[in-house]
């Protein structure tokens, strides 16, 4: 049994969900407790336990202490429902699908056969997570280079606080491949996605959005692909995506509407924060470090990328991977390397 504080994990779902998935994979129980205690509201946030249950569903697990406001939980895998060739998850709320997406993942390429999740509820685009458009554009294009294929469906958009989405996404078994990325190379092009619902159309928020995108960047002469889009969603939204490809790598940064802030700052938002990603000379972003290590911690060999910036929260889910798996991460100032044959 794995046992693990959650004291200090403030939301901490993705710490959760990352020890979750790795105990499925490795077939080892794990044990929360003292989660969040010192917080306002202690214990198990009703977004968390969404994501856990789906993963236990998938996994065939058992789950005890799954309550809201729990103060600890433990996950216990059995064996991976591989009988099935589709998995629902329905929501009512705004849960974030790509959050969601991220630890489900993890263990269904260790499946022997695809798996497609459908997604009816929730959101596409939404606070705390990375939009669809990251998710596909940077996290799921990365993971491309360790040998994992995905798809993604996007049918209907859904934004805080309604959700409404629908989506589709097909996961198919993979055999991962170590990670090598410390020079990125050149600039190749920078792809900048604006989108709102339908009922913004007058205002022009997604047109605005890419205006202050071109405030910032258009002077600097940079080779820039557009598109506008809107949508029909259950309630107003927006979001704004920038992707930058350079020769070896994808970087990217978003920003999503909210009340009070002109549409024109939301791009300029986006737009300075890829600038600055972007002088660190370094291959994965900040926000992608964290999303990415627990793949490269079960790949073949040896891998090491350099990152813009390594978070509190890199630290913590390098502390969970190295309580499952055989192997150790190793920073060295802007460069995670990860030996798998070091003791953890």
């Amino acid at each position: 049994m794995i046992e693990i504080d959650g004291l200090n994990l403030k939301e901490g779902g993705q710490v959760l969900r990352t020890a979750f998935a790795l105990s499925a994979i490795t077939k080892k129980d794990c044990h929360f407790f003292n989660i969040r205690s010192n917080e306002a509201s202690p214990g198990l946030t009703s977004k968390q336990l969404a994501g856990l249950k789906s993963l236990t569903q998938i996994c065939n697990a058992k789950m005890e202490g799954d309550m809201l406001g729990s103060k600890e939980i433990s996950f216990s895998p059995d064996r991976p429902i591989e009988g099935q060739s589709s998995f629902h998850i329905k929501s009512e709320i705004a849960n974030s699908i790509t959050l969601f997406l991220q630890s489900l993942i993890l263990p269904i390429i260790f499946f022997s056969k695809p798996l497609k999740i459908i997604f009816e509820g929730g959101a596409t685009d939404t606070f705390f997570s990375p939009t669809i458009d990251y998710f596909s554009q940077v996290f799921l294009k990365t993971l491309e280079k360790m040998g994992i294929k995905a798809e993604i469906n996007i049918i209907k958009r859904g934004y805080y606080p309604e959700g409404g989405a629908s989506v589709e996404a097909t996961i198919f078994p993979s055999k991962l491949k170590n990670l090598n990325l410390i020079n990125r190379g050149n600039l190749k092009i920078i792809k900048a996605i604006s989108g709102a619902s339908e009922s913004l159309k007058e205002k022009k928020i997604a047109e605005r959005q890419m205006a202050g995108v071109r405030e910032v960047l258009g002077k600097l002469k940079l080779p820039i692909e557009e598109k506008i889009e809107y949508y029909q969603t259950l309630c107003p939204g927006s979001q704004i995506c920038l992707i930058a490809e350079f020769e070896n790598t994808i970087i990217g940064t978003d920003n999503l509407g909210r009340l009070g802030k002109r549409a024109e700052e939301l791009g300029k938002e986006a737009a300075l924060e890829l600038l600055k990603e972007s002088k660190t000379n370094t291959c994965i972003d900040k926000h992608l470090t964290d999303q990415i290590l627990p793949f490269i911690a079960l790949s073949e060999g040896k891998s090491r990328f350099s990152a813009s910036e390594i978070t509190e929260n890199s630290k913590k889910i390098i502390q969970i991977i190295e309580k499952f798996l055989n192997g150790k991460f190793e920073i060295k100032e802007s460069i995670i390397s990860w030996n798998p044959n070091l003791a953890g």
